[in-house]
């Protein structure tokens, strides 16, 4: 392969302008989907304040996450996600992450979405985006259904570049056999990866990835600065 730059891209809050996990929830929650309502609402906004602090783990969010899924079966699971597709992920996809995104596609970068958030819900949200590659979380599954357990290695912290280096051995390739190599990240959670890559791009930044992309010299991009700007 004569590929000279790798492209990865976190996925909710870096590309999306909402977190894709938690929206998931919140629908099967308002739709009855989740079990009791108001604690579903509970348990996803406890699991979203944790992760925002930094002390969250990728199994106990995939107690709640994960379990989601055994609510199910293949088929109605895939009914439902079209239905949060539509009403949810599509309206929120705006041009300028399309183009970001389209620019390293067009430049013939190798291409990835690198999320935490597990495979089941991200995948769509993967080829809305025209993304070849997708590193998310695996939802464990038997005889078709989902188990509520991680399957593998979680793609969260560390663990993403565990999963990005094992993805690209299955292509007989490592990540220093790129020129340039580009992580774009909203979080502090990916630290671990934006360290070791040679274009570190902090994208639309929580305030503490912010500060430290600001003494690190590391580029900023705000990709949904009108948004911000718009609810200051």
């Amino acid at each position: 392969m004569s590929v000279k730059r790798l492209a990865l891209f976190d996925l909710d809050h870096t590309l999306l302008p909402l977190d894709s996990d938690y929206q998931w929830a919140d629908f099967l929650a308002r739709t009855g989907r989740a079990g009791d309502p108001a604690e579903a609402q509970r348990r996803n906004d406890d699991l979203m304040h944790r992760y925002n602090a930094g002390n969250l783990t990728a199994e106990q969010s995939a107690e709640f996450m994960l379990g989601l899924l055994t609510r199910a079966d293949a088929a109605e699971l895939a009914h439902w996600h079209e239905i949060f597709m539509a009403e949810v992920v599509r309206p929120a996809i705006l041009p300028i992450a399309k183009r970001l995104v389209q620019d390293h596609i067009d430049q013939g970068d190798l291409c990835a979405i690198v999320t935490a958030t597990n495979e089941f819900v991200t995948a769509p949200i993967a080829r809305e985006f025209g993304v070849p590659h997708l590193i998310a979380t695996i939802p464990e599954a038997q005889n078709g259904r989902y188990t509520g357990r991680i399957q593998g290695v979680p793609s969260f912290q560390a663990g993403k570049i565990t999963r990005v280096d094992e993805w690209l051995a299955g292509m007989d390739l490592a990540r220093t056999d790129f020129e340039c190599s580009f992580f774009y990240s909203d979080s502090p959670n990916d630290l671990p990866l934006l360290e070791v890559v040679t274009h570190p791009i902090a994208t639309n930044p929580s305030p503490p990835l912010r500060l430290i992309a600001q003494e690190r010299n590391w580029k900023i991009l705000d990709l949904f600065k009108d948004m911000q700007d718009a609810k200051s």
